[in-house]
């Protein structure tokens, strides 16, 4: 007996492994995926300028990266105590304004230096709702509670943010011709919106999005997957809008088998070895069993080590 339908994936032909580079930019799911990626010691870039919900946002980062466009002080501004910018997430916040530039301005450095080496590229879009600041008229990636007389909410076309997808895409290959993108939309639903507004903003971005396939350019239907495979409410958190750790694993697992190698997958198993007993907290941290077990700890580090110079695993080793 079959209690669910599962959407039938085919592996991918550009596949992930420890040699590749990766890059996610986007919405929740480039956060969770960017995050088994840094669990698993992946080689990758994820969000330098925190959650960037819609293309637009996505398409000012990639190509003021590109174009070494550094910020200054007239692209941010003071609120609630702290200075922001409406380009980035409020995550890069800070007490000063030399903080924030100088976070900005690393990560726009960050961020071309990885686009410029990337073998894969993942791009997640959360909402077609956008918001305009009518002073600017430019639209913003952060409101960073703003009051919202200040702002004009806009839903984005699908042509327009088809163009905004190819920009980013032209760009990249300007300088990186190899490299594969994926792209996905946000299961996250976006309810502030309106039940009803949500659902056409994710048509939009669908409709967006694939229309803009092409050669080394792929879609991966995490939306798809929470919404028809996961479709109970035992697969969300308490607010009954974001997946869970057990779906975000699940999608994990979903994604892991189309886009990561076999052989890479079993390294990941090394990796998370590792991680695993770096979490461990012994009871007795000076007896001989916990000894024993941070050598043996040891030469796994080493080992895998030698076979991935990269993996650093530096400040995670404790004694207790």
């Amino acid at each position: 007996m079959k209690l669910q339908t599962q959407i039938p994936l085919q592996k991918a032909s550009n596949q992930i492994d420890y040699e590749s580079r990766l890059v996610f930019l986007g919405s929740c799911f480039s956060e969770n995926i960017g995050g088994k990626s840094t669990y698993f010691k992946f080689r990758s870039l994820r969000n330098p300028f925190g959650i960037l919900f819609h293309p637009l946002a996505i398409e000012n980062l990639v190509s003021r990266a590109l174009r070494k466009k550094r910020y200054t002080q007239d692209d941010i501004f003071y609120h609630n105590e702290r200075w922001q910018c409406y380009e980035a997430h409020s995550d890069l916040s800070a007490l000063s304004q030399e903080t924030l530039l100088g976070a900005l301005n690393d990560g726009l450095e960050k961020t071309a230096e990885h686009l410029a080496t990337a073998t894969h590229i993942g791009i997640t879009l959360g909402t077609a709702w956008v918001y305009r600041h009518l002073e600017t008229d430019a639209v913003v990636a952060n409101c960073h509670k703003v009051q919202q007389k200040q702002f004009s909410k806009e839903l984005l076309g699908i042509a327009e943010m088809k163009a905004a997808l190819n920009t980013i895409m032209d760009s990249v290959r300007s300088i990186n011709p190899k490299v594969q993108f994926i792209l996905t939309v946000s299961p996250v639903r976006h309810l502030k919106d309106g039940f009803v507004e949500n659902q056409r903003s994710k048509a939009h971005l669908i409709s967006a999005v694939h229309g803009v396939l092409q050669e080394g350019v792929s879609y991966f239907p995490s939306y798809e997957i929470q919404m028809d495979e996961l479709r109970d409410y035992r697969f969300y958190k308490e607010d009954m809008v974001h997946p869970n750790q057990l779906a975000v694993d699940y999608i994990w697992e979903r994604f892991k088998s189309v886009w990561i190698t076999e052989g890479a997958q079993e390294s990941m198993q090394q990796v998370d070895a590792i991680q695993k007993g770096l979490r461990h907290r012994p009871f007795h941290p000076e007896s001989e069993q916990h000894k024993t077990f941070l050598k043996s700890l040891g030469l796994k580090i080493n080992n895998v080590q030698k076979q991935f110079p990269f993996m650093d695993f530096s400040g995670q080793i404790s004694g207790g």
